[in-house]
C-alpha cells in the first residue's frame, strides 16, 4: 500500500503575522519622514510667496517714486491694498492710460489653516503698514510688508509670522 503525502502550499499563519508586523514597523518609520517632507514643501512655498509679494511691493514703491503712480502729498508710495498688486494701477506716464500690473496672481499663505477655504488670498496674509513699528506690525493706510498669520514655529525654530 502506497502512502501519499499531501503537500501544502502557501504561507503559514506565523509567516503572515510576521510579514504584517514588519510592514507596520516600516510604515511607522515612514510617517514622520512624510510629514517632515510635507512641512518642508509648505515652508518652501511660504518663502517663495513672501519673496514674490515683497518684490511686487518694492516694484510698486519704485514705480510710485518714479511718478508712474500718482499719490497724494504725505502718502508713503506703498500700495493702499494688497489686491492693487494684482488688479493693477493706471500708469500716469502713459498717454494711453495703460495699467501696470505687479503680480499675475496674488499667492495665498500656504500656512493658512484651510487650503480649500474660499477666503480671498489677500485676507490670508497679515499686513504691516509703513507707519507701524517692526516689532508690533499692524494694518494701516498702506501695505509696507506682509507676514503669515500662522503662529506655529517652523523647522528652523522661528515662528512663521516672523519670517
Amino acid at each position: 500500500m502506497a502512502m501519499h503525502t499531501r503537500r501544502v502550499s502557501g504561507f503559514s499563519y506565523i509567516e503572515i503575522v510576521i510579514t504584517v508586523a514588519i510592514l507596520a514597523l516600516l510604515a511607522t518609520a515612514a510617517v514622520p519622514a512624510v510629514e517632515l517632507a510635507v512641512t518642508r514643501h509648505k515652508e518652501a512655498q511660504l518663502r517663495q510667496a513672501l519673496r514674490e509679494i515683497r518684490g511686487a511691493i518694492d516694484a510698486y514703491k519704485q514705480a510710485s517714486d518714479e511718478g508712474r503712480i500718482p499719490r497724494e502729498a504725505g502718502e508713503s508710495g506703498y500700495p493702499r491694498r494688497l489686491e492693487d498688486l494684482e488688479s493693477g494701477v493706471v500708469d500716469a506716464q502713459d498717454a494711453g492710460r495703460k495699467s501696470i500690473y505687479f503680480l499675475r496672481r496674488l499667492p495665498r499663505d500656504p500656512m493658512h489653516p484651510a487650503t480649500d477655504d474660499p477666503t480671498p488670498a489677500a485676507q490670508t496674509w497679515g499686513k504691516r503698514s509703513y507707519g507701524s513699528p517692526p516689532d508690533a506690525p499692524r494694518e494701516g493706510e498702506d501695505v509696507f510688508d506682509v507676514y503669515s498669520l500662522n503662529t506655529a514655529k517652523g523647522l528652523n525654530g522661528i515662528p512663521y509670522n516672523q519670517w
